[in-house]
């Protein structure tokens, strides 16, 4: 069972990768479709055990778009 879910806001996302190099469970990644705004906006991955996400919220914290919310379960 996950302990945290990742909601990335693919518009707001800008494709930086901060959140990508903070996340201690690499649990995000860059997508290959781009957004509307033509950036490669970053995407919650689950894991292949679907328990990846931590809720640590380094992401959201690092994010300077605001694009990413943490909840935990």
């Amino acid at each position: 069972m996950a302990k945290g879910k990742i909601i990335i806001d693919r518009e707001k996302c800008k494709g930086c990768k901060l959140c990508v190099s903070v996340c201690p469970k690499e649990c995000i990644a860059i997508s290959s479709g781009l957004n509307d705004k033509g950036y490669y906006p970053a995407e919650f991955s689950q894991g292949e055990d679907g328990d990846c996400c931590t809720a640590c919220t380094l992401c959201a914290l690092t994010c300077p778009d605001i694009a990413i919310e943490v909840y935990r379960a």
